[in-house]
C-alpha cells in the first residue's frame, strides 16, 4: 500500500512538475502580444492539471474527509459559475479593476489558508489532532498572512479608485509616511510576538493592522500611478501564494507564487523606469495630488489659445497623408473606441498610408492595458510598436494622431525641469509633422498639469467623444 501511495506521489510531482514549466513557458509568451494569447491559455491549461491531479494526491488533507471534499468541490463551482460571466461580460474599460480584484481575491486566501493553518496548530479548531508547531512553520503563516492582508485590502482600494467609488486622486494627510512606518513597526512587532507566543489575539491583531496598512499604502497613490501600483500587488499576491505553498507543503504553490512575485517585481521596475522615476517616488510622492497648472495658462498668468478642427479638414489631411502613428491612451479605452480606430487606420492603409500604433508602457490603467484594447479589435500585433521601437519613426511621421493621451505625449516631460513628469520618458508625438488631438474637452491629465502639444502651432484639437470623432474621420476619409 505504501509502495503504491509513493508510486502515485511520484506522478503527482511530476505533474506538478509539468506544470510548473508550463508556467514559466507561459509566462515568456505573455512578453509579447503575438504570443500572449498562445502562454494564457497554457497558463490555464496547466493550472487545470495540476488542480485535477491535487485531487488524487494521498496527502491532500481533503482525501481524507469527505465532507472537505464536498466544500472544496462547492467552492470550486460557485467560483466558475461567477468568474466565467464575469471575464466573458466585464468592459475593457473595466478590465484594470477586474485585475485588482483578482491580486486581492488571490491575497486574501492566503491570508485565509494561513488564518486556518494557524488556528489548526493553535488548538482552536475542534476534531483536529495537531502538535506545536516549529517557528518556521510559524513564520511561513505570518507572513502568507501579513502580505495577503496587504495585497487583499490594497487591491480593494485600488478597484475603488478605478471604479470611481471614491476620487483617483491621491488622499494624504499630515504626517502621512510616519503614521504608515509606525503601523509597519507595529505589525513587525506583533508578527514577532505571535511566533514567541503561538498566540491567536496577537495573529488576529497582526491581520487587522496588516489590512489597514494595505489601505493606508494605498491611499496616496495618484490614477497616473495605478498601473505600477497593480503590478506591485500582483507581486505581493504572488508572494503571499509562495508563503502558503509552504504552509501547505505544495511545491506547485510554492512555485507558481513565486514566478509570479519575481514576474511582478520585474514588471513594476521596468514601468517605472519607463515613467522616468523611482519605484519609491512612485509610492510615496502623491503624485497627481495637485493641479499645478490651469487648462489655458502658461503658468505666467497669460492665456494661450488652441487651434480646433473639423473632421473632413482632418480627413483630407489623414487620407493624403504618407505615414500616420496612432497613439492611444486611456480615452480610448472609456470610449470604447478601439473597433472605430482600426476601422480607420484599415482605410487609411488601403489607401496606401503606412500606419502603425505608439504603445507608451503606462498608458492606460494596467500592465499592458493598450495591447489587450487593440487586441480584442484584432489589430495586427505587427502594427504594435513599443515606445523605444516607434520614437525613431516619430520625425518622419506625417500625422500623430493622439486618441485619449495626455500625459505620455507631454513635451514638459523633456523640455520643462520641475515639471512633475520631467523625465519621464514619452511617445515623442511633437517630432510628427503634424498632431491630431482628440480630446474630450481641455482637462489635465493625471499628473495634473497642462499638455504643451495641445498649444503647439501644427496641434490640430478635435473636441468629443473619441468613438464619435473617429466616427466621423472614418467617413471624412471615405469622402476625400
Amino acid at each position: 500500500m505504501v509502495a503504491i501511495q509513493l508510486t502515485l506521489s511520484v506522478w503527482i510531482d511530476l505533474i506538478y512538475l509539468l506544470a510548473a514549466v508550463a508556467f514559466i513557458i507561459a509566462l515568456k509568451g505573455l512578453s509579447s502580444p503575438k504570443h500572449a494569447r498562445n502562454g494564457n491559455l497554457l497558463a490555464a491549461s496547466a493550472a487545470v492539471v495540476a488542480v485535477g491531479a491535487t485531487f488524487f494526491n494521498p496527502e491532500a488533507e481533503f482525501r481524507h474527509h469527505t465532507t472537505n471534499l464536498v466544500l472544496a468541490i462547492v467552492a470550486m463551482v460557485i467560483g466558475t459559475v461567477i468568474a466565467v460571466p464575469v471575464a466573458r461580460l466585464v468592459k475593457m474599460t473595466a478590465m484594470p479593476q477586474l485585475v485588482a480584484i483578482f491580486n486581492g481575491v488571490g491575497g486574501g486566501a492566503a491570508a485565509l489558508i494561513s488564518i486556518v493553518v494557524f488556528l489548526s496548530d493553535a488548538r482552536v479548531l475542534p476534531g483536529v489532532v495537531h502538535q506545536k508547531p516549529a517557528v518556521y512553520a510559524i513564520s511561513e503563516g505570518m507572513l502568507g498572512l501579513l502580505i495577503g492582508c496587504v495585497s487583499f485590502s490594497g487591491s480593494a482600494i485600488a478597484f475603488a479608485k478605478l471604479q470611481e467609488l471614491m476620487t483617483g486622486r491621491p488622499i494624504t494627510y499630515p504626517a502621512q509616511q510616519v503614521i504608515n512606518g509606525l503601523v509597519g513597526v507595529a505589525i513587525v512587532g506583533l508578527a514577532v510576538a505571535t511566533l514567541l507566543t503561538d498566540s491567536v489575539p496577537l495573529m488576529i491583531a497582526t491581520a487587522v493592522l496588516s489590512l489597514v496598512l494595505g489601505i493606508i499604502f494605498v491611499l496616496p497613490i495618484g490614477g497616473a500611478d495605478v498601473p505600477v501600483l497593480i503590478s506591485l500587488l500582483n507581486s505581493f499576491t504572488g508572494l503571499a501564494v509562495a508563503a502558503s505553498g509552504f504552509t501547505l507543503n505544495n511545491n506547485l504553490l510554492i512555485i507558481a507564487g513565486t514566478l509570479v512575485g519575481a514576474s511582478g517585481i520585474l514588471l513594476t521596475r521596468m514601468m517605472s523606469k519607463a515613467m522616468g522615476r523611482s519605484l519609491s517616488n512612485v509610492l510615496f510622492s502623491a503624485f497627481g495630488s495637485v493641479v499645478t497648472a490651469a487648462a489655458g495658462a502658461d503658468g505666467t498668468g497669460e492665456t494661450r489659445t488652441v487651434k480646433s478642427g473639423t473632421a473632413e479638414d482632418i480627413g483630407v489631411l489623414l487620407a493624403y497623408a504618407r505615414k500616420v502613428v496612432i497613439i492611444p491612451g486611456y480615452g480610448l479605452a472609456v470610449a470604447q473606441a478601439q473597433h472605430t480606430a482600426r476601422e480607420l487606420a484599415d482605410l487609411l492603409m488601403e489607401r496606401g498610408v503606412e500606419v502603425f500604433y505608439a504603445i507608451h508602457p503606462v498608458a492606460g490603467r494596467m500592465p499592458g492595458h493598450m495591447n489587450v484594447l487593440l487586441a480584442e479589435a484584432n489589430v495586427p500585433y505587427d502594427e504594435l510598436k513599443e515606445m523605444d521601437e516607434a520614437n525613431p519613426e516619430m520625425a518622419t511621421a506625417d500625422v500623430a494622431l493622439v486618441v485619449g493621451a495626455n500625459d505620455t505625449v507631454n513635451p514638459a516631460a523633456k523640455n520643462t525641469p520641475g515639471s512633475p513628469i520631467y523625465g519621464m520618458p514619452i511617445i515623442n508625438a511633437d517630432e510628427a509633422g503634424a498632431v491630431i488631438f482628440l480630446k474630450r474637452s481641455m482637462r489635465p491629465g493625471f499628473a495634473g498639469i497642462d499638455n504643451d502639444l495641445l498649444f503647439d502651432e501644427k496641434t490640430t484639437l478635435l473636441f468629443g467623444d473619441a468613438k464619435d470623432t473617429l466616427a466621423k474621420l472614418v467617413a471624412a476619409v471615405k469622402e476625400a
